[in-house]
């Protein structure tokens, strides 16, 4: 029954792991459990991972859930800062290309300066990028 699903996963973003597969590919439930839990991502239909909306609220909910998006979001630079404003680490489930963007990096930087070993481009030896993680 949708309607008890959709109650249960806005208690319970996880409970979406129990659903049918019908339901976890329904993008109605599948944002209520992200929006309640983010990482509740990982049980969502592949169809919906690739969802920038629904991967979006994910990576506002907890920034963890980025590991779950499709590689093609984990390009998308506005998700990945989202995912990093909850903790810099979560930068390393970023794509290369992302890893390489030295704004991103710094941002990830100012929540965990260890992000830096997840840099790429060189940006690991960059003077900027260096300063602020020993300041």
């Amino acid at each position: 029954d949708p309607e008890f699903v959709l109650s249960v996963v806005q208690a319970n973003g996880w409970a979406l792991e129990f659903a049918v597969d019908a339901l976890k590919a329904n993008r109605h439930i599948v944002l209520s459990a992200v929006i309640e839990k983010g990482d509740a991502l990982e049980f969502a239909d592949a169809s919906l991972k690739a969802d920038r909306e629904i991967v979006l609220a994910a990576v506002n909910s907890r920034g963890y859930a980025l590991q779950f998006a499709d590689v093609v979001l984990r390009s998308d630079r506005e998700i990945v800062l989202q995912a990093v404003q909850d903790c810099g680490m979560y930068f390393n489930y970023a794509s290369d290309e992302v890893r390489s963007d030295k704004e991103v990096v710094m941002e990830a930087m100012r929540k965990n300066p260890v992000a830096l070993k997840y840099a790429l481009g060189g940006l690991d030896a960059d003077r900027d990028c260096l300063q602020l993680a020993f300041s």
